[in-house]
């Protein structure tokens, strides 16, 4: 095989440098001006560390002191996650006139305000486990819930990148959602409120939309969408509610879709495999599909589903 001569390799150069300069958001060359996806993976990974003491550690990890050890790891994840941010702060016009170091003050105080919310974080990720080891007769244990389910995966860079969504840094959340979706298959925006005791059992294909509201003791199965009627209006929609609104205690089963944002799932129902719900349920109800036809009337569900004998019955 010939070679590559230099003048080819150069012409190659020159065309590609000549398509850069049509001025796309693809050709910014601003160095330094986007967070480093490697880092804010290394970061939640030792977030995972922090939250996780004893399931997360690196190759050379050692415990001669716990409190030295937890300093030193606590102290070089405020270090990157502050550097990411004052890189992120760039992306919000709002910081525009900020030097790099108001920028470098901003970003100090939005990485400490975040590390004050570790033990919330953490209080609603023990609520995620247990739902799931109560949730899941196949559990064998908590351990194995935490080394091996994508669904708490999934919930716990939630919490975190959901913090991060309510104080305002701009694209960190979401490369942190990306990547755990990557991970698992369970793509939820950090935008997306969620309560406690959510548990998401097999999870993969489950997609959790920005304005979704979800209540608490919530389960919901692989294949689940909880997304938009239409985003035909594209940028139009930005900021308004468009995806549902799920209570207390609901459950989710798989292949379900739940779209708009004036869609409510009310407390105490199940939403039956492959259901497609598009206008709000009365609580206590349960979503069923039959012949594809809507019906509508009263029936009983058994105590171990719902606490109500007498509810609603959605046959569609």
């Amino acid at each position: 095989m010939n070679e590559l001569e230099f003048n080819e390799v150069e012409e190659v150069v020159e065309l590609v440098m000549n398509d850069y300069n049509q001025k796309r958001e693809l050709d910014v060359m601003t160095m330094f001006h986007q967070p480093d996806k490697t880092k804010v993976v290394e970061i939640v990974n030792k977030l995972l560390r922090i939250i996780f003491p004893g399931f997360y550690r690196d190759e050379v990890y050692k415990i001669f002191n716990m409190r030295h050890s937890l300093s030193a790891l606590v102290e070089d994840v405020m270090y990157n996650m502050q550097k990411q941010i004052v890189i992120a702060l760039k992306n919000d016009p709002k910081y525009e006139s900020m030097n790099e170091g108001e920028l470098r003050k901003v970003a100090k105080d939005i990485t400490l305000q975040f590390f004050t919310q570790i033990p919330r974080i953490r209080s609603f990720i023990d609520t995620d486990i247990q739902a799931t080891f109560d949730g899941d007769p196949a559990a064998t244990s908590k351990n194995e819930i935490v080394l091996s389910y994508p669904g708490i995966l999934a919930s716990t860079v939630h919490r975190i990148s959901h913090v991060l969504w309510e104080l305002n840094v701009p694209l960190i959340p979401r490369m942190m959602s990306e990547y755990v979706h990557s991970e698992t298959g369970i793509d939820i925006h950090p935008a997306a409120t969620i309560g406690k005791y959510f548990f998401i059992d097999h999870g993969t294909g489950i997609v959790v939309g920005s304005t979704t509201n979800i209540g608490e003791h919530v389960k919901i199965y692989q294949g689940v969408t909880l997304g938009a009627l239409s985003t035909s209006a594209g940028q139009r929609l930005h900021g308004v509610k468009r995806h549902p609104t799920i209570e207390d205690n609901v459950t989710i089963y798989s292949g379900a879709s739940v779209l708009g944002g004036k869609t409510v799932i009310g407390h105490d129902s199940i939403i039956g495999a492959n259901a497609f719900v598009t206008s709000s349920i009365k609580p206590e109800s349960r979503v069923t599909i039959q012949n594809q036809e809507l019906h509508m009337g009263k029936d009983k569900i058994e105590k171990e589903e719902l606490p109500q004998d007498d509810t609603w019955f959605y046959v569609i």
